[in-house]
């Protein structure tokens, strides 16, 4: 804890001296974490891993419905994405990416490269291996860290008030304990059931903004007690008590 907040305080003392000296800072002098370390400014027509860790971690802005590709390539639906991150933390909106947005990723996750407000563990409460699922244990996890992304731009929309995770990834032993569906988007990793502080309505209808394709909620058989979300590759919304 006290590690992440060394973080956040870091970087926004960088961004404000920035701001009041009027400098132009590169690439290369944002402070970065055990995690990943972006080496360029990141822009419209470039492609390369670093714009693929990018997406990830902007990959709850889409816009309402859209799901961004993370293909590596920055296109117009990536500097979209990273205007609207950009937006929701009071930076220069310009699709982007240099050192303030750096400095605000850098900010927002942990050295696992797991956004500040959620864990591996909380998105797997199965088996610690992430293994015995519908892909490789490699495939589910990465799965979660980008659901894990989406939720923290849904969770910073809905004013940083905390989203708790009733279940994330199972294996297939423990999605038929569950009495999961035998297609459960749990086994892939990128399943996702909320409860807690918020209306399901409200968690139900925030999700169309953040990426996922997937979305289940009171009024759909079995889910009036949690909202589902997931990805997967058609989208399908079914909330009818909230008018989805």
């Amino acid at each position: 804890m006290f590690a992440r907040v060394v973080r956040v305080l870091l970087a926004i003392v960088m961004i404000s001296s920035a701001a009041v000296v009027g400098t132009v800072a590169t690439a290369g002098t944002a402070h970065a974490d055990g995690c990943y370390t972006w080496n360029r400014t990141l822009k419209e027509g470039m492609e390369g891993s670093d714009v693929r860790q990018l997406q990830i971690r902007v990959s709850g802005y889409p816009g309402y419905g859209n799901v961004l590709a993370l293909d590596g390539k920055f296109g117009p639906a990536t500097e979209a994405a990273v205007t609207r991150f950009q937006r929701a933390y009071g930076l220069a909106a310009d699709g982007v990416a240099g050192p303030n947005t750096f400095n605000r990723i850098y900010a927002l996750q942990d050295n696992d490269c797991t956004p500040i407000h959620f864990t591996y563990s909380e998105m797997n409460k199965c088996n610690s291996s992430w293994s015995g699922g519908a892909v490789s244990a490699s495939t589910a996890r990465a799965n979660a860290l980008v659901s894990m992304w989406k939720l923290e731009a849904m969770r910073h929309a809905l004013n940083d008030r905390p989203l708790q995770v009733s279940s994330g990834f199972r294996s297939r032993a423990c999605n038929d304990a569950a009495g999961g569906a035998s297609n459960s988007r749990h086994m892939y990793g990128d399943g996702v059931d909320l409860v807690g502080s918020h209306s399901f309505c409200t968690l139900a209808r925030q999700a169309r903004n953040h990426g996922f394709a997937s979305i289940l909620g009171p009024g759909y058989s079995g889910h009036n007690d949690h909202v589902h979300l997931s990805t997967r590759s058609s989208r399908y919304w079914s909330a009818p008590s909230c008018g989805i």
